[in-house]
């Protein structure tokens, strides 16, 4: 059974946006646009109401998203009472992570998820960790990778597989606007460019540390992905603040150094991600606890 026009009208529905809706799913906006045409033909009836600047449901997309909604909730039962009968699990389970979490945590456990199920197929998608939770939570993906945030969503689940700590850096090679000696005064950490990453817990936790030492840092840039923040700081551009996993596997890593600033930033938790709901399900959940 092919679910798959179903989650991409969702996605639509949801979001109402070709583009994010798109990178949501891991396809194309081209191919976005042909499923919903494809799927408005067969009903017979527009779902959506478009132009070049919205997009809007209409009175038939509505009751066909309540539709699509039940019909993806009741495959799911069925499809996780049947599998609890099988002597073999099979299927597939799709799983986000950064690609520094795809070789430095996921390596490992789907080399032993892959000998104990070798009938599952998984489907890894890699991107923003920024945006591994909010997959999770839309149901595109049914397990990610990612830093735990301070709160979790009622009905996430999480298990910790790791904790990393944060990391000032800057270029290994001395910089003319980058002062060189520790510690920085507090009018030296204000003239400081600064590459952030652009949202999460790394920025909320870099915010937090500037504003209890009444600082308002200058930001150069921000960025999404930790990895482009270490290029940017190998090549002069200021100083940035990655976590320390991210660093250890960066081929740039030999071009930048350690800052031991003080106090240290609060280091976080690294763990899977997963909707409470879907751990009933015997695939996710024969992921999920791996030990």
């Amino acid at each position: 059974m092919d679910t798959k026009p179903l989650r991409l009208f969702l996605a639509l529905a949801d979001s109402l946006h070709f583009g994010r809706a798109a990178d949501l799913c891991h396809v194309s906006p081209s191919t976005l646009s042909r499923s919903i045409k494809l799927l408005e033909e067969e009903l017979g009836v527009e779902l959506f109401e478009r132009d070049n600047r919205s997009v809007r449901l209409t009175r038939e997309g509505e009751r066909f998203q309540a539709y699509a909604r039940d019909t993806l909730t009741q495959w799911d039962l069925i499809r996780n009472s049947l599998l609890e009968d099988a002597k073999e699990l099979h299927g597939e389970i799709s799983v986000y992570c950064s690609v520094t979490a795809s070789y430095s945590f996921l390596y490992q456990m789907l080399r032993k998820f892959r000998r104990q199920y070798p009938r599952v197929e998984i489907k890894l998608h890699t991107g923003d960790p920024e945006h591994a939770i909010g997959h999770v939570l839309s149901g595109h993906e049914e397990i990610s990778i990612a830093a735990r945030p301070d709160t979790l969503t009622k009905g996430l689940a999480f298990r910790p597989i790791g904790i990393t700590p944060l990391l000032f850096i800057a270029p290994l090679e001395a910089q003319e606007q980058l002062p060189t000696k520790l510690p920085f005064s507090r009018q030296q950490w204000q003239e400081i460019p600064l590459i952030l990453s652009e949202s999460g817990v790394a920025r909320n936790r870099v915010n937090q540390w500037f504003s209890e030492r009444g600082i308002k840092p200058r930001i150069y840039a921000q960025v999404a992905g930790n990895e482009a923040i270490v290029s940017m700081v190998s090549l002069g551009f200021g100083i940035g603040v990655v976590p320390r996993i991210v660093l250890e596997n960066s081929p740039l890593a030999d071009k930048v150094r350690v800052l031991e600033v003080q106090p240290e930033l609060e280091p976080y938790e690294i763990g899977l991600f997963a909707l409470e709901k879907k751990l009933r399900s015997p695939l996710i959940n024969a992921f999920w606890s791996l030990s």
